[in-house]
């Protein structure tokens, strides 16, 4: 492995492949399929008639088929991550991976195809006859140089965009972090002077980008790991790399550093040494972008150099070179402008792109990142954050206008403005948010209590927890106990974490007199209270939050849901004001719904409806999302009054009340609706009057039993990702998993009650 944080990295890697459906991908189907007419539309008869009129007019395959936002991500293995040449089958979940993001960051669908073989004609010819299925294509972990000859071969034989990222990726993004280091400091490309380290994929094509971009031939120096790429050299030469030989004395790294403005280093650790940054020109600009390690540390760095503006590679320094900044989004203007290729044009108006980002006012997501600072343009900030939520915007605006502008655009745009529109309504943000906020407890880690801690499942995710940078993992359990499942399950330690046993602690004394202080006049004796801190892990848990001991807490492993909660009830109070409660997020087919309240009130009132959409929706809106709230039942709007009906009415009337008595609901509501209307825009206009102006967000649940039920079947029949249900309203940050919970899962709730420890 390149880059193994913990012990137990390899192996969850391994379980998150293969749990449930093996993989990170599944094909689903678009249209209905039920019927008997759906299946003949579909497919024989009905399917003739696209296919004739496709014969007739090949562009309408893009309006018939799903050529137009499909690309295929394709490798034959020969360069896999910094792994070397492990073959087309070993690379397959990189190109897997590599499809997930595109449907993640920009909602462009996407498959993955691996080509078994390192021959360059074999591989161009299977890839050659692909075109009329996909709108473009990614290659990908393909070696140099043979990655040159297969793209550039590809791009003269086929009329779809062909993008090799690990070359024009790396490029894109790199040079955008440049246009703003040179401006920063006062420098233009013209006259900066640059030295490249690394003449590979990304190398090559970093150097050919900033030559397109205005550098001079003759201010860019090459070096690969004989020294300067120089005219005249022969000894481990191709042609691209004479491509870019230039006539200097300078004949090592070292020596090509001397008054050099800019350092990109496409190469290995420790490439760079102090005295070489010494070397350079006032305020230098130094990217060291090798993986995992750069070539140089940006603490050598700044401790050397006090005026260096640097970037890496690496999330968990500033300024990230990035890919997933640039490939989804480049790919989604190029499709939807029907690109034929992706040209230099196209590639340096991302650049400007994602650099202009950088220099605009932070929105609230990405400050949330930052622990509140809201992160400024300055040497600290010159490349924006893969999860700022303008990027699936300003990124394909402009790549899609360079292609309508050079000419290579076969449906051009005329309606920027509605455009832009439908570029922001792809965008999902309770999925930015929640990143943002796990990138903000990197950068303010706590201390969470896993309150079952002998239990295998819970000490590979205290371990991922901590390796992840969220901070000190506290198992509660028996030290002997934990050791043996350790060693069990072939790990060896637990550095970085801290065990306690709930009977010898030194705070047992402490915790028993706390609990017996709250319900001393609710019938608890004190040996009762010294009986539950000594045998019940969730209530020492809890007890050790409320004692301000940790700072969260995350259990349910091992017990339903009402047990653990009970259990921490004993010890936390709800805050005041806040209803608590349990919030699921659903996210499915691009939408994230919020289903409340999902753990805590099995028969709401009216009242207590019109709590749980209040809170409900200001949680919804701290995600990241508008709230839309609606109030479900098994009716709309009075079609079977009674019973649940009439208090879920009941409970739109207490709104309705609140806002009429000066108490302001600020956000949309309405209800009682089905589910069906509430989420289906056309249903809606069946009800013109209905408050919500487009299908809702935040579905209000009638009871905890229908609650569970909705958010369970779609969890367990699967067409979606259910989040939760996320506990909200107490006063100490507590997250219950359900039983069965994944490593993964545990992790991710550990990191929200870890965020909301703030």
């Amino acid at each position: 492995m390149s880059d193994s944080k913990s012990p137990s990295l390899y192996d969850d890697a391994l379980e998150f492949h293969k749990m449930g459906q093996p993989g990170k991908l599944e094909v689903v189907p678009t249209k209905p399929m039920a019927t008997q007419r759906d299946l003949s539309l579909a497919y024989s008869p009905g399917v003739a008639a696209p296919c004739l009129a496709i014969a007739e007019n090949p562009d309408l395959a893009y309006d018939y088929t799903s050529r137009g936002n499909m690309v295929a991500v394709i490798s034959n293995g020969t360069a896999v991550l910094g792994l070397g040449n492990l073959g087309a089958l070993a690379g397959k979940p990189v190109m897997e991976g590599k499809a997930v993001l595109f449907k993640r960051f920009a909602d462009v669908d996407s498959i993955d195809l691996e080509v078994d073989t390192e021959e360059v004609e074999e591989f161009i010819n299977a890839v050659r006859y692909l075109g009329p299925s996909f709108g473009g294509i990614n290659l990908e972990d393909i070696k140099a140089p043979e990655c040159f000859v297969i793209e550039q071969r590809l791009r003269e034989l086929m009329d779809i965009p062909i993008f090799h990222d690990d070359q024009h990726g790396t490029a894109i993004i790199a040079a955008a972090g440049m246009i703003n280091a040179l401006h920063l400091t006062g420098r233009d490309f013209k006259n900066a002077k640059m030295v490249v380290n690394g003449a590979g994929a990304a190398g090559i094509a970093c150097t050919e980008l900033v030559k397109a971009m205005g550098m001079k031939n003759e201010n860019v120096i090459l070096c690969d790991t004989k020294g300067v790429v120089y005219q005249g050299r022969t000894e481990g030469m191709n042609q691209w790399k004479s491509a870019h030989a230039v006539k200097t004395d300078a004949r090592t790294l070292e020596e090509a550093m001397k008054g050099a403005d800019i350092f990109f280093g496409l190469s290995v650790k420790g490439a760079v040494t102090s005295e070489m940054l010494r070397s350079m020109g006032p305020n230098p600009i130094v990217f060291a972008m090798a993986n995992p390690d750069p070539e140089i540390t940006p603490e050598d760095a700044l401790a050397t150099r006090g005026d260096v503006i640097m970037a890496t590679g690496r999330s968990d320094y500033p300024n990230q070179v990035n890919n997933v900044l640039g490939f989804p989004y480049i790919f989604r203007g190029a499709l939807d402008v029907r690109a034929s290729t992706i040209n230099d044009e196209m590639k340096i108006a991302a650049a400007e792109a994602i650099a202009m980002l950088a220099r605009q006012d932070v929105p609230d997501e990405v400050a949330a990142a930052y622990k509140g600072d809201r992160p400024k343009y300055g040497p600290g900030y010159i490349i924006p954050s893969p999860f700022d939520p303008r990027l699936i915007v300003e990124i394909p605006l402009a790549v899609a206008k360079a292609a309508v502008k050079s000419g290579v655009a076969r449906k051009p745009i005329t309606d920027w403005a509605g455009y832009a529109a439908k570029l922001r309504a792809r965008l999902n943000p309770t999925v930015g948010s929640l990143q943002i906020f796990f990138d903000q407890v990197v950068q303010n880690p706590k201390r969470v209590v896993f309150a079952e801690g002998e239990e295998e499942t819970v000490i590979r995710a205290a371990l991922e927890f901590k390796a992840a940078g969220y901070g000190t993992p506290i198992l509660i359990g028996r030290s002997e106990r934990i050791e043996a499942t350790l060693k069990a399950i072939g790990l060896h330690n637990l550095e970085g974490c801290e065990i306690h046993n709930a009977r010898i602690s030194e705070h047992n004394a402490d915790y028993t007199d706390f609990l017996y202080r709250r319900h001393q006049r609710r019938g608890l004796l004190h040996r009762d209270a010294q009986r539950y801190v000594n045998l019940d892990r969730n209530i020492f848990a809890a007890c050790m939050v409320a004692q301000g001991h940790a700072d969260a807490m995350i259990t349910g492993v091992t017990r339903t849901y009402s047990v653990s909660y009970d259990g921490i009830r004993m010890a936390i109070d709800a805050q005041r004001g806040q209803r608590v409660m349990g919030l699921s997020i659903i996210v499915a087919k691009g939408r994230t719904v919020f289903v409340a309240d999902t753990s805590v009130t099995e028969t709401p009132t009216a009242s207590d409806l019109c709590q749980i959409a209040i809170h409900a929706a200001r949680a919804a809106r701290q995600l990241g999302a508008e709230p839309r709230v609606a109030l479900l039942s098994h009716s709309n709007f009075g079609n079977a009054p009674g019973g649940v009906v009439e208090v879920v009415r009941q409970a739109v009337m207490e709104l309705d009340a609140l806002e009429s008595g000066g108490h302001k609901v600020d956000f949309e509501y309405d209800g009682e609706l089905n589910a069906r209307v509430a989420l289906n825009p056309e249903l809606m206009k069946l009800y013109p009057f209905c408050r919500l102006s487009g299908p809702a967000n935040v579905l209000i649940m009638p009871g905890l039993h229908s609650a569970l039920l909705s958010t369970q079947l779609m969890q367990d029949l699967g067409g979606g990702t259910v989040i939760g249900p996320l506990l909200i309203g107490l006063e100490k940050p507590v997250q219950i998993a359900q039983m069965g919970a994944s490593v993964s899962d545990i992790v991710n709730l550990a990191a929200l009650a870890a965020y909301n420890a703030r």
